[in-house]
């Protein structure tokens, strides 16, 4: 069992960004401190569900800050940046790292983002696929040219390459996904999923299940096919009973989800459906490890047995209070990693 902490730099009411970021920060090295796995990192423009553009920035600090814990992207929104620049700070965090670094990337969703930086609906509906693909390219040959709709340009040579380091070539690489579509897409390229958080255990299974079925058909070996190494995103909050952790969440975390989730902007003015920030707090409670430990540690370890996923990249930060967060970090670390051994 691999557990690490999801990290947001979320912006609760009342909090400035720079406060959201420093929560970030601490959070990364109380995980290690508490003797967590991983510390994953999520992107997000313009809007303060959470405050990190650049989630890559982010992890070469937090790498520069610990010792032990991989960092990893959760995700690193790939319509929005050029799959080859992307690539070269994915091999050279990996390189300095010693290989701590793993870079998840994503398809993000159709904001205006897309507008900002130049990328177009396009980049979002068709264009990730190719996207992808020339990323994986850079990460794994000593040189690269493209030739496809979107980019066009002579080989080049790929400096710093990150299969120099030893062991296996890297970084590693995660694929967040929601849809049967990224699924196939995965599977058919052999990478682990990153499953987000609102989605419970049957859900979880069902997709794990389908990309079984995909990575065989692609021709992906058995070892693969069973050992792929996905990571299940949720929620953690620690206290002496259910009661305590379940309030500790509905007070900050709707608040939060209300003001973060509504600032996001379409590119095109399509309307979208917005959870009701009570109800998904609420769902949250309880798909995840929330109240005490031996509840906790129990969660974790249904939720592995019903989905065949032993990765785990848990919200720590859902009371928005940098106390209570690393002490939550804390007791994940002393009160439930033991009981997953």
């Amino acid at each position: 069992m691999q557990v690490g902490a999801f990290v947001l730099a979320a912006q609760f009411p009342g909090q400035g960004q720079g406060e959201a970021l420093h929560r970030a920060v601490r959070s990364a090295v109380a995980a290690e401190t508490a003797g967590l796995d991983s510390v994953w990192l999520a992107e997000h423009h313009f809007v303060p569900y959470g405050v990190c553009p650049s989630a890559v920035t982010l992890a070469a600090l937090l790498l520069g800050r610990t010792r032990r814990i991989g960092v990893g992207t959760a995700v690193s929104v790939l319509p929005t940046a050029h799959p080859v620049a992307l690539g070269e700070q994915a091999a050279l965090l990996h390189i300095a790292s010693g290989g701590r670094f793993t870079l998840g990337v994503g398809r993000g969703g159709p904001w205006v983002d897309l507008e900002v930086f130049g990328a177009g609906l396009a980049a979002y509906e068709e264009g990730f696929p190719e996207s992808l693909d020339l990323l994986l390219r850079w990460l794994r040959s000593a040189r690269v040219g493209a030739d496809g709709e979107r980019y066009t340009f002579r080989e080049v040579a790929v400096v710093p390459r990150p299969d120099e380091l030893d062991g296996p070539p890297g970084p590693p690489v995660v694929l967040a996904c929601t849809s049967p579509r990224s699924v196939r897409l995965a599977a058919e390229r052999g990478l682990p999923m990153l499953l987000g958080m609102h989605a419970g255990d049957d859900e979880k299974a069902q997709m794990v299940a389908a990309w079984r079925t995909e990575a065989r058909a692609a021709g992906h070996s058995p070892d693969l096919v069973m050992g792929a190494g996905h990571v299940s995103a949720g929620v953690v909050q620690i206290a002496d009973s259910r009661e305590a952790a379940v309030e500790a969440l509905s007070k900050a975390m709707p608040g939060w989800l209300q003001r973060g989730l509504a600032a996001h902007e379409t590119v095109d003015g399509r309307t979208r459906a917005m959870r009701d920030p009570m109800d998904y707090t609420e769902l949250l409670c309880g798909l995840h490890p929330v109240g005490p430990p031996g509840l906790c540690a129990d969660r974790l370890l249904a939720t592995a047995e019903r989905t065949g996923i032993t990765r785990f990249a848990l919200l720590a930060e859902g009371s928005g209070d940098l106390a209570l967060t690393e002490e939550n970090l804390a007791r994940l670390g002393s009160d439930v990693l033991p009981q997953l051994a």
